[in-house]
């Protein structure tokens, strides 16, 4: 992977100003791999590391009731408009989700991103998506030890004039989401073809990405075929140890796993969401069981 790293989207409205904090951006402009977080990397096939739940004296995370996205048969559903200017008369407001960037619209009953660009949105989304940049996250931030699984679609990257090609361009599962400074990202499908487990951390230094640093926890090459739909499993759990284990599974694969061993605030619970770059992202049956 290169040290180049990741756009937060350009002006205000990728960055998002609101009442409710949304989804970052994507990966800092520096990759810390594994710096001072003494991870674990394993890919599909590596041996297990045995412990219990829980840790460091700390009760055990609250189960938090399951979650189950439900989307009309067509139309817009919320939008960064709706993220920015919540009372306006005109916005459309989600009781379930709030996207800081970008447009998600029901389709069929499934939930989408809309053909990606970077054009304003304005209230309807009717002309514009901004879904080049898209960030998705649930209202809710109960979400501790927790598996998310969904169906997903990937289109094939593009570019705009505003996102130019990356190697990340694609799509990503948010876990322990609490602020664009502080959450977990792992990459199911990206365009150089790697998976890709991150811990985002506070950073107020000129490189950092909306206010944080990403360290690469885990990394391995798995690509799946665009345009086609592939199951994910993403979870998240606290270890004895006060490490956070997290393990990304694709059509039934491990694909990776890794332990956080300095995780800070991320052993608390946080939002879920999806993020996607440059793709368009259709997703059908996101649900949250607790582990």
């Amino acid at each position: 992977m290169t040290g180049a790293e990741e756009y937060e989207g350009a002006g205000p409205r990728a960055l998002g100003v609101g009442p409710e904090p949304g989804p970052s951006g994507g990966i800092s402009r520096r990759l810390l791999f594994g710096v001072g977080s003494g991870v674990v990397l394993a890919a599909a096939g590596a041996a297990a590391v045995l412990e219990t739940r829980g840790g460091g004296g700390e009760p055990a995370l609250p189960a938090s009731p399951p979650f189950a996205a439900r989307f009309g048969r067509s139309g817009l559903v919320t939008n960064e408009y709706a993220y920015r200017s919540p009372h306006a008369p005109d916005a459309v407001n989600d009781p379930d989700w709030s996207v800081t960037s970008g447009s998600l619209f029901a389709k069929d009953g499934d939930g989408w991103t809309g053909r990606p660009d970077g054009g304003e949105t304005g209230a309807d989304s009717a002309r514009f998506t901004d879904s080049a940049v898209f960030r998705m996250v649930t209202r809710r931030r109960d979400f501790g030890d927790v598996e998310v699984r969904c169906a997903v679609r990937v289109g094939r990257p593009v570019t705009t004039a505003r996102t130019p090609l990356q190697d990340y361009d694609g799509g990503h599962v948010w876990l322990r989401y609490h602020s664009p400074e502080e959450l977990y990202a792992l990459s199911f499908r990206r365009r150089d073809g790697q998976v890709v487990i991150k811990r985002k951390v506070p950073a107020h230094d000129a490189a950092a990405a909306n206010g944080g640093d990403y360290a690469t926890l885990a990394e391995a090459a798995h690509g799946f075929a665009y345009d086609t739909w592939h199951h994910i499993r993403a979870s998240v759990e606290n270890r004895s140890s006060g490490a956070v284990r997290l393990r990304l599974e694709i059509d039934g694969r491990a694909v990776l796993t890794a332990d956080d061993h300095t995780p800070g605030p991320l052993r608390p619970p946080g939002g879920v969401g999806l993020r996607a770059d440059n793709c368009e992202l259709t997703f059908r049956d996101f649900t949250t069981t607790s582990l």
